[in-house]
């Protein structure tokens, strides 16, 4: 751009965009004293104050033409006030230089004129017109040289905001950008170009400013391990080594330090190079090498390096193993509540390859699947001793299902964390699988055996009081909601091998869900607990019966291919999981249209457990399940208009992550002659004789079967053989394999439907008046419902904030209490406040954001009042 173009260009901005009415223009180099008859400005009348006095000039200006726009130029200095006859009108207006810096100046509104040394000391940043532009954008008019330059680092380190701390973690971050190994030692290309702007003496000037930091060289290198160190010295509860003490920031600059690494680990654009950096750092200062000694609770509030987690997460674990007896299931929650909503282990921020967040998370859930399994224990040392079945059956329903629901949650769990190469819990796996598998497991079988052995025992009389069994299921749960309108039509949802246990943990699912209404029951299921006889009793029949290895029902055969001509006689149908989803809305609708009752079959958990290839796969079978028939419910509420809907299983099982040994096998010389089927867990056959290995009873009993079909299942869990995968099992009278769930679904409509509504926690605020007047502040959050089916955990993201910028660091705190006591919901907040001037005029927020939507839940006014700055 020529000087021409360039002062005309400034000039009109002054003119136009700042709606100046006059400008006074002093060339006393005369300069341009030539180029003044070339400028043409819209609506500008130019005077020479060399060639007009200055009275004609302020009578023109103010009486005259009082509302044109003059340009008045001498080529001149601007004489002294007592000199200057037009004094009143300058300080009014603006002035303008044409020299590159003044020009500059005025380009970007600038109004301190002491300004045009600073930026003719920084032409070079200037020399590109889109640096320019960039710039021009941030400046402000009462801005000074500090920050000029703040705004200038900005630009060339390519930051989205000028503020220091932005500055700070945009040009750490510079150094993942660039994609290659990263060297502390070589500064990312950002900061070679701070240097050649000559702005890196002002960044340092900033940050010893605001940190304290200043050494004879400093380094990005060197600032980024004393900032780490410090935040990590701040949070722990103990002494850093005495080696690397010397490298700790200032007192002054700790506050600022722990906020600036607090915002750059909760920063959604920068979080990442965090990670990497400081693991970096890390292995410079040797943080492994101090951790050894350090406790949890020393721990427990520190985020700073990746190594920390890991020393929680291992100590964790050793706490649960070795205070097992006296575990306080609590006390580990809270922990791994604290760090799963901290940086390392929370959901709400995607995995890195420097920080395995899920399976962090995975690590702490199988710490509490395994405490609470221990806690749950030590409540039953003394065993299981009930007075009669009716009396275990119900324990079972109501409590003890959740053995085997923590048992598949913590291998679920830790699977997950050991599929992505963390073992932190391993070394647990074996004692709480000696538990499962020795106290549990045998405890259960030697209770529950008391039972089913007698001659006058369950084997005898197959009932349990106020359960029904299984082969009534359609007599009983079906039959009589179609029989209170001829309009209505129920769907039935058969999952092979879902057990009583993952049912339960559906049923809390679907109560979540809106419009939904779900309630939980059982029925005690046929024995042998198989599917062919398990399938066969669940659809409507009067008689079963054997042909051969065939269950038939009503003398038709009942595998799967023949179902659907069953329950056509009651006006239903048959059809598969995969069959019904793949249906649009109008197809689905067009397929159940007429049925009175739809029979969906799904197989997931058994078609995985039953195979000695897949078996180990049981669990996340089981986890596919819940979240398949969830689906499946949705579909037929919401696409099929379905009104009433019941989830069942043919039958439950048993399952151990670790395979069986020959002591657990009931050993069968020969099979009686007549045998039709042989299995792991059971044989059927006519007129069978009684053996000391087996428990031996009627189908006609168990399963209200015609003919003389008996069976013979082993004593407790045990097996018969071992062919074809031991692991995943049924067929005998575990409850794990006959407390068959009945989930009734019901869609709710009108005025009821308001009270489905699923919501989060509401967190309140306690007090008033809050006044922060100390650097280190702390509020106190209550969880004002308790956690329910339809009252959901939150987690919240805490700080406070002027306008939309937080002044503090930002704590991530989960709310998910479901304790009915006021003050075991309550959570206090410790928050660090930025190192600044305050005003305790200016409206402060302090302001709780869901972590995951980033909505605001609530704010509260807070009053900054700091009368001291060096209170840290």
């Amino acid at each position: 751009m020529s000087d021409l173009n360039q002062i005309s260009t400034a000039l009109a901005r002054l003119f136009d965009e700042n709606g100046q009415r006059i400008v006074f223009w002093n060339d006393p180099d005369k300069e341009f004293q030539s180029t003044l008859p070339y400028i043409m400005l819209d609506g500008v009348t130019t005077i020479r104050l060399d060639q007009t006095p200055a009275l004609e000039v302020k009578i023109r200006l103010e009486r005259e033409e009082p509302d044109k726009k003059f340009l008045l130029y001498a080529p001149t200095e601007e004489p002294d006030y007592e000199d200057d006859w037009l004094l009143d009108i300058r300080l009014y207006s603006r002035s303008f230089r044409a020299d590159r810096a003044s020009i500059l100046l005025q380009d970007l509104g600038l109004k301190n004129l002491s300004l045009r040394a600073h930026i003719a000391e920084r032409r070079k940043f200037f020399d590109a017109k889109e640096r320019l532009q960039k710039v021009r954008n941030l400046v402000g008019p009462d801005d000074a040289a500090a920050d000029l330059d703040r705004k200038m680092i900005a630009v060339v380190a390519r930051a989205d905001q000028p503020e220091l701390f932005n500055l700070v973690r945009t040009l750490f971050h510079a150094w993942i950008d660039a994609g290659s190994e990263i060297d502390l030692d070589n500064p990312p290309a950002e900061w070679v170009q701070v240097e050649k702007f000559d702005l890196d003496g002002s960044f340092w000037h900033m940050v010893k400013a605001a940190f304290g930091y200043e050494e004879e060289n400093p380094t990005l290198k060197m600032f980024l391990l004393r900032l780490m160190l410090t935040d990590y010295t701040h949070h722990l509860k103990g002494d850093v080594p005495q080696s690397i003490r010397g490298l700790l920031l200032p007192r002054t600059g700790w506050s600022n330090a722990v906020v600036c690494l607090a915002q750059w680990r909760d920063s959604s654009s920068k979080g990442t190079s965090y990670d990497r950096l400081s693991a970096e750092a890390a292995a410079i200062l040797k943080i492994e090498d101090h951790l050894p000694n350090v406790e949890i609770d020393q721990l427990i509030d520190v985020m700073t390096f990746l190594a920390v987690e890991k020393r929680i997460a291992s100590s964790l674990r050793e706490r649960v193993q070795t205070t097992a007896d006296t575990i306080n299931a609590d006390d580990v929650r809270a922990i791994a509540i604290r760090r799963q909503s901290g940086h390392w282990a929370t959901l709400t921020v995607a995995d890195s390859t420097d920080a395995p967040r899920q399976a962090l998370h995975a690590v702490y859930d199988a710490l509490v699947a395994a405490s609470d399994f221990y806690a749950l224990r030590n409540q039953h040392k003394s065993g299981f001793d009930y007075p009669d079945a009716a009396g275990m059956y119900r324990a079972y329903e109501s409590e003890l299902y959740r053995f085997d629901q923590l048992y598949r949650h913590f291998c679920e769990a830790a699977d997950s964390a050991e599929g992505q190469g963390w073992n932190i819990v391993k070394p647990l796996r074996a004692d709480l699988e000696a538990h499962y598998i020795n106290w549990y497991l045998t405890g259960m079988a030697l209770a529950w055996g008391k039972f089913i052995e007698p001659q006058d025992g369950l084997l005898t009389n197959w009932q349990i009081g106020k359960v029904p069994n299984q082969y009534r299921f359609y007599e009983k749960s079906v039959k009589p909601y179609l029989e209170e309108a001829d309009n209505r039509r129920a769907f039935v949802i058969i999952s092979d091998a879902f057990r009583y246990e993952a049912a339960q943990e559906l049923t809390t699912e679907l109560n979540g869900k809106y419009r939904f209404e779900a309630t939980i029951s059982s029925q005690l299921g046929v024995l042998p607990s198989y599917t062919a006889l398990g399938m066969a009793s669940l659809l409507p029949h009067k008689t079963l019966g054997y042909k051969g290895t065939d269950v038939l029902v009503d003398g038709r055969s009942s595998v799967a291919g023949e179902r659907d001509g069953i329950l056509k006689a009651v006006g239903g149908l048959a059809c598969k999981y995969d069959e019904l989803m793949a249906k649009k809305k109008e197809e689905g609708r067009e397929f159940v249209r007429d049925k009175r009752v739809v029979y969906i079959y799904h197989d997931v958990v058994d078609a995985i457990g039953d195979d000695g290839k897949t078996e180990g796969k049981t669990f996340e079978a089981v986890r596919t399940a819940i979240n398949e028939l969830a689906a499946l419910v949705g579909y037929i509420v919401n696409n099929l208009n379905g009104h009433h809907i019941l989830v069942t299983a043919d039958h439950g099982f048993l399952f151990t992550e670790t395979a069986r040994v020959e002591t657990d096998k009931s050993k069968l010389s020969d099979k009686p002659d007549g045998t039709i089927l042989a299995k792991k867990r059971y044989l059927i056959g006519p007129n069978l004789p009684d053996h000391e290995a087996a428990w031996h009873g009627k189908l006609s009993v168990t399963a209200r079967a015609d003919g003389d079909m008996e069976f013979w299942i082993p004593k407790g869990a045990n097996l018969f053989h071992f062919v074809g995968g031991a692991r995943f099992v049924h067929g005998g009278a575990m409850p794990q394999e006959i407390v068959v769930p009945v989930v009734t679904v019901k869609h709710i409509r009108g005025k009821s439907a308001q009270e489905t509504k699923t919501k989060p926690v509401t967190v309140q605020v306690l007090g008033s008046n809050h006044r922060i007047t100390t650097a280190y502040c702390r509020f106190q959050l209550i969880q004002m419902e308790a956690v329910s089916d339809r009252v959901k955990p939150i987690t919240l993201r805490v700080a406070v904030y002027e306008g939309d910028e937080p002044v503090t660091g930002i704590q991530t705190v989960k709310f998910e209490s479901s304790s009915g006591n006021l003050d075991e919901r309550k959570k206090w907040v410790n928050l660090v406040l930025k190192d600044r001037q305050y005003n305790k005029k200016t409206p402060y927020r302090l302001v709780l954001l869901d972590a995951e939507t980033g909505i605001e839940q609530q704010s509260v006014e807070v009053i900054i009042d700091r009368a001291f700055t060096d209170d840290f």
